[in-house]
C-alpha cells in the first residue's frame, strides 16, 4: 500500500470560484485522491481557504464585514460548495488557523537563523486617498512586459511575469481607484531566494517526469532576465499572521504581517495538523506525512494547481522548506493546468460572465459538471467551455453511452426474466473477446490515472463504456431471446456484470452516479483486480433493482436558456 499526500492550491477566500478555478486544481486533485483510495492506497488530501492578504481585506470591506467574520462566513460557503461537488478532502482548513500562525512564524525563525532573511529598507507605494501603504496586490496597472491593463503589483496573470508595484505603468489603487500615489520609505523582510538558486535549479532539473508546463514556468523564473530574485515576505496590512521570529517578537517589524504567498503554502502542512486536531490525533499522526525523520520518507507528495501558481510552488515554497534546514517533505510531482476560458472569452465575476460553482449546482447535479470539466481539462493548452460542447458531451457520453446501456440491460432483464441476474450457459467466444478488450482498456486506464493524464483517462473510460454498447448491438439479446432464451439469459448476465464494473471505474469521475449504480446492483464499489474477475462478480440469482434515469439529456431549449443566462452584462 502506497502513501499518497495530495494538496490542491488553496482558493482565495474572496468569493465563489468559477468552473475554471475548479478544474485548475481541486477537481483533478479529487480525481487522483479517489482513484488512489479505490486502489487501496493510504491518502491524505488537504485543501483550505486562503484567507490573508489583499483579496480578503478588499472583499470584506465590500461586504461591509470585519475581515475575520467575512473569512469565517466564506469558509463555510466554500466548504459547502466543495461538498456539493463531492470534493473528498480529508480536511478543508483555513490559513488563518492558529496552526498556520505558529508554523509560519516557526519557518521565518528558522530561515532567519540560516541567514536567509534580510531586512530591507525599500520604497513602497503610498495612497494619499486611502491614507495607507498599498501592498502589491492593492495596486493595479498596465504590465510593462505584455501590456495587459489588469496586472497586479506582484504578478501579471496574463503573462505570469513577476513584478514589483513600481514596475506598473499608470498604477492605481485597487481600493479606491485613485492615481494619487507616491513612493515612501518602509522596511520589510526578504527571503533570499537567490542564495538557493543553484539548489532549486538542480532539484527542478531532477524532476524529469514533471509536465512541461510546470518545468518551463519554473525555469523561466529561474533564468529569464535577472533570474531568481529575492522576495519580500512581509506587508503593511492589518489582517494576517503577525511577523515573529519563531515565538519571539521581531524588532522593527511591529504592526506588519507575513505576505500571503509566504504563509499560504505552509497551510498545506498546517492543514494536516488541523486534521489531526479535528480527529483526536497526535502530532505524530500528521508529522508522518510531512517530516522525513518521522516517517514521511515513503510518502509520495503530489500538488495540483493552475499555471499562475507554479512559480511560488516550484521556487518560493521549496526555498522555504529547503532553507529551514529541517527534514520537511518536498513535493515529488506538480500537476499544473492551463486556463479554462468561457464561451469565446473569459470568466468574469464583475460582468456576470460564466458559470460559478454555486450556479452550476443549482442547474445540474455535480456529476454532469465533473465529467465535462475533467474530460476537457486544460492540460496541454487552454481549453474552452461552450454550451454546445457541454450539451453534446453530457448527451453522448453520459446519457447515451453509459446511462442508456444501464437502462436497456436492467429493464430488459426485468421484462423478460426478473429483477435478478439470469442463469444460462457459460460465456462464449464473443464474451471472452469483450473481456480481453476490457482488460486492455483497464490496464491503459489505470496507467493514465496513475500518470495523472486526466483527459486520456476520461477518453479511456468512455471507450470502456462503449464496449458494452457495442456488445449489446452485436449480440442483440432481445432478438436472441425469441429463439434461444438460455443464450439470451447468459448475454444479459454478462451485460449486468458490466454495470458494477463501470461503477467502480467511474467513481473517481462521477461519484454520485457510481454510488447509485452500485446500490441498484446491490453490490459495493470495489476496484476490479481484472476484467475477467469483474465480469463474473454477480452470480445467477443475484437481486438488483432497475435504477432511475442515470443521466437526463440536456434539451436544445435548456442549452439556449443557460447560454443566455450566463453570457454576462
Amino acid at each position: 500500500m502506497a502513501r499518497i499526500l495530495i494538496t490542491s492550491a488553496i482558493p482565495y477566500i474572496n468569493g465563489i470560484k468559477h468552473l475554471g478555478n475548479l478544474v485548475g486544481s481541486q477537481l483533478p486533485a479529487d480525481l487522483y485522491a479517489r482513484y488512489n483510495r479505490a486502489r487501496g492506497n493510504e491518502v491524505m488530501f488537504i485543501c483550505a481557504t486562503d484567507e490573508h492578504g489583499t483579496p480578503a481585506e478588499l472583499a470584506a470591506a465590500k461586504a461591509g464585514k470585519p475581515v475575520a467574520e467575512y473569512c469565517k462566513d466564506m469558509h463555510a460557503v466554500q466548504s459547502k460548495l466543495a461538498d456539493g461537488f463531492r470534493l473528498s478532502f480529508d480536511h478543508y482548513g483555513r490559513s488563518s488557523s492558529e496552526r498556520n500562525h505558529k508554523l509560519t512564524q516557526h519557518f521565518a525563525g528558522k530561515l532567519a537563523d540560516a541567514g536567509l532573511i534580510e531586512e530591507v529598507s525599500e520604497t513602497q507605494v503610498y495612497s494619499n486617498a486611502d491614507g495607507r501603504f498599498l501592498p502589491d496586490r492593492y495596486i493595479e496597472g498596465t504590465c510593462p512586459n505584455c501590456g495587459s491593463e489588469d496586472a497586479r503589483g506582484d504578478q501579471c496573470e496574463n503573462c505570469t511575469k513577476q513584478l514589483d508595484p513600481t514596475d506598473l505603468i499608470n498604477p492605481r489603487s485597487a481600493i479606491s481607484g485613485s492615481t494619487d500615489l507616491e513612493v515612501r520609505d518602509t522596511k520589510h523582510l526578504y527571503l533570499r531566494q537567490s542564495n538557493l538558486k543553484d539548489k532549486l535549479d538542480d532539484w527542478i532539473s531532477s524532476k524529469t517526469d514533471w509536465p512541461v508546463l510546470t518545468t518551463s514556468i519554473a525555469k523561466k523564473w529561474l533564468h529569464d532576465g535577472e533570474g531568481l530574485r529575492d522576495r519580500g515576505i512581509t506587508r503593511d496590512l492589518d489582517w494576517g499572521i503577525p511577523v515573529k521570529r519563531g515565538t519571539e517578537d521581531w524588532p522593527g517589524m511591529e504592526g506588519k504581517v507575513f505576505y500571503v504567498w509566504f504563509d499560504a503554502p505552509i497551510e498545506y502542512i498546517a492543514g494536516t495538523a488541523e486534521w489531526a486536531d479535528a480527529n483526536g490525533k497526535t502530532d505524530a499522526d500528521w508529522e508522518r506525512w510531512w517530516r522525513t525523520d518521522k516517517g514521511a520518507d515513503d510518502v509520495t507528495y503530489v500538488q495540483f494547481m493552475g499555471k499562475d501558481n507554479v512559480p511560488f510552488h516550484t521556487l518560493s515554497f521549496p526555498a522555504t522548506i529547503m532553507g529551514s534546514g529541517e527534514p520537511w517533505k518536498l513535493v515529488d510531482y506538480i500537476k499544473s493546468f492551463n486556463y479554462l476560458n468561457y464561451d469565446g472569452g473569459q470568466f468574469s465575476t464583475s460582468k456576470g460572465r460564466g458559470v460559478f460553482m454555486d450556479q452550476a449546482l443549482d442547474i445540474l447535479p455535480s456529476d454532469y459538471w465533473r465529467w465535462w470539466l475533467l474530460s476537457h481539462a486544460p492540460e496541454s493548452s487552454d481549453s474552452e467551455f461552450t454550451w454546445d460542447d457541454f450539451q453534446a458531451s453530457v448527451n453522448s457520453d453520459l446519457a447515451n453511452v453509459l446511462g442508456n446501456f444501464v437502462s436497456r440491460v436492467t429493464k430488459f432483464c426485468r421484462s423478460k426474466f426478473s429483477e435478478a441476474v439470469p442463469d444460462g450457459p457459460d460465456y462464449g467466444p464473443a464474451e471472452q473477446a469483450v473481456i480481453d478488450a476490457l482488460q486492455t482498456r483497464l490496464t491503459a486506464y489505470e496507467g493514465f490515472m496513475e500518470a495523472m493524464e486526466v483527459r486520456k483517462a476520461a477518453s479511456e473510460l468512455r471507450a470502456i463504456w462503449t464496449l458494452g454498447n457495442e456488445y449489446l448491438q452485436e449480440q442483440a439479446p432481445w432478438s436472441v431471446f425469441k429463439t434461444d432464451e438460455a443464450t439470451a439469459a447468459m448475454q444479459i448476465r454478462f451485460a449486468l456484470n458490466l454495470i458494477p464494473f463501470y461503477a467502480a471505474l467511474s467513481e473517481p469521475f462521477i461519484p454520485d452516479a457510481a454510488d447509485a449504480l452500485a446500490a441498484a446492483m446491490n453490490t459495493p464499489l470495489a476496484w476490479p483486480n481484472s476484467a475477467s474477475e469483474a465480469l463474473n462478480l454477480l452470480p445467477a440469482g443475484h437481486a438488483f433493482t432497475v435504477p432511475d434515469i442515470t443521466f437526463a439529456k440536456i434539451t436544445d431549449d435548456a442549452r439556449d436558456e443557460m447560454q443566455a443566462k450566463f453570457a454576462g452584462n
